[in-house]
């Protein structure tokens, strides 16, 4: 019989483990009855041997059936969820890896309790359908842990674009002219650069680039400014520096086949993000930032500037030094998404550091608390200019927690389309680490806000900003009635 995938091996023990258990019998008995050891049979059920053809055989007629239905790989219907989840593939795709876990040790837990695992199996499909998640959300997810488990800093894509930088040359002065690295993608990796590729296509105008493999032409949108064109540029050097091959062909991630589009995407971001803004240079400039007796929005356009940095370069090196060259490990980062003409508003990129932080993605449709930094920035600018920019901070305080941030927040307009604002907020944890490294923490001129996370959940009544009822906790009232009336009765 060929080599068995894990899956299969799984699934003949969990069908070996159910028929044994349905006839009643002990390992002793089988053991006695098919010819095989003990510890062989433990194995087996675990998923981590699958027998030959002639034990096969043996198995099956201690077991009472024959080695066609023994190995068909059904279950049945209680564990049918089990089934499911093995023969999707869906184990495999996890980057179980990353997080130090086998395969293997998934599987002895599913062989352990099937039929409780089957129905927590079957419990999440059903949550992932009524939300309409797909795999990609789980990829997304797990690549936000990964972030998060290793503090958002990656000392061998560091040295990975110092080693880049020495072997073509690059200048140490910041930024490089997107001129060279498209030269660099030219000469070096066959590139072939459309400057305004996407414009003949308005169906792709969300997209910044798209990379198109046969001829290695590279896409442009034509309305990319220069900092944006060199940071694209930067990307497509990172993936071909680092050798990701598995990848996605478009700017930004629409759907992925695999993690391992998700995980080098984030790769090649940081890349071209390290490439922009080098890491001592950078650390330099926020050290004097806060080392400033007051809090100030030009200072902090002023080291964007320095580095013809992209808001999202700005925050993305922010995150990967703060924890690691300042201590200031508790930090949470939001991207905020807002369309004017409907006064949505949506979270589509978050990171949290040490813990989870209080603000955070609500996949609920609920009111984001419009006392957020975040939020009423991009109220403020809902008729502003495309390109318009606005820097500002924030002491926010949670309602009915010790939890308080320091938070930094750039709002611009006309993004990614005119249609569509953006804001960018890294929140500190207030305490006395932050107090040490920030001399400006307790500016009074920093506005200071009692917050909470959704309008529905906010029980604060004489809120001005208040955008819908607090329904949530007029329900969470009604309910406590309820109780009391019960325990009365």
């Amino acid at each position: 019989m060929n080599a068995k995938t894990a899956n299969e091996r799984i699934i003949f023990g969990l069908k070996v483990k159910q028929l044994r258990q349905e006839q009643k019998l002990s390992f002793a008995d089988l053991s006695k009855s098919s010819g095989m050891s003990l510890s062989y049979l433990n194995e087996i059920e675990k998923g981590k041997k699958f027998p030959k053809a002639d034990k096969v055989r043996n198995l099956a007629k201690a077991l009472g059936t024959n080695a066609k239905d023994l190995t068909n790989g059904e279950l049945g219907r209680n564990l049918a969820p089990v089934t499911q989840l093995l023969q999707s593939n869906f184990l495999n795709e996890l980057p179980l890896e990353l997080f130090g876990i086998e395969l293997g040790k998934v599987a002895e837990i599913i062989a352990q309790a099937p039929v409780r695992v089957g129905a927590f199996i079957s419990t999440l499909l059903e949550l992932s359908r009524s939300y309409a998640l797909r795999e990609e959300n789980f990829y997304f997810a797990a690549l936000r842990s990964y972030l998060e488990l290793n503090d958002n800093y990656f000392p061998e894509l560091e040295r990975a674009v110092d080693e880049f930088s020495d072997k073509y040359d690059l200048p140490d002065v910041r930024p490089v002219p997107p001129r060279i690295l498209a030269g660099l993608l030219e000469d070096r990796f066959d590139y072939k650069i459309l400057p305004n590729g996407l414009d003949e296509h308005p169906e792709l105008a969300i997209f910044r680039s798209v990379y198109v493999p046969k001829g290695r032409k590279l896409l442009l949108n034509g309305s990319l400014t220069p900092r944006q064109r060199g940071f694209q540029f930067g990307k497509e050097l990172g993936f071909n520096q680092l050798n990701l091959t598995e990848r996605a062909n478009t700017s930004s991630l629409v759907r992925s086949r695999v993690f391992e589009e998700v995980l080098n995407h984030s790769k090649a971001t940081y890349f071209s993000a390290a490439l922009h803004v080098p890491l001592q240079p950078f650390v330099s400039s926020i050290r004097d930032l806060f080392d400033q007796e007051t809090w100030s929005a030009s200072a902090v356009e002023n080291i964007m500037q320095r580095f013809n940095a992209t808001p999202e370069m700005f925050y993305q090196r922010l995150t990967n030094v703060l924890p690691q060259f300042f201590g200031l490990k508790e930090l949470f980062f939001l991207r905020f998404m807002h369309t004017p003409a409907t006064d949505g508003f949506s979270i589509d990129k978050e990171l949290h550091l040490h813990r989870r932080h209080q603000p955070h993605e609500n996949g609920l449709f609920e009111h984001y608390c419009r006392r957020w930094v975040s939020v009423h920035l991009l109220e403020e600018m809902k008729d502003s200019k495309a390109g318009e920019m606005r820097i500002s901070a924030q002491r926010s305080q949670y309602f009915g927690t010790e939890d308080e941030y320091l938070c930094l927040t750039l709002a611009r307009s006309g993004y990614p389309d005119p249609s569509r604002n953006v804001s960018l907020t890294i929140g500190l944890l207030v305490n006395d680490k932050l107090r040490e490294t920030i001399r400006w923490a307790d500016d009074p001129a920093i506005s200071r806000r009692v917050v909470n996370t959704t309008c529905e959940r906010c029980p604060i009544m004489d809120c001005k900003e208040r955008a819908t009822e607090p329904v949530i906790v007029q329900k969470r009232e009604q309910y406590s009635r309820v109780k009391k009336a019960l325990r009365d009765l």
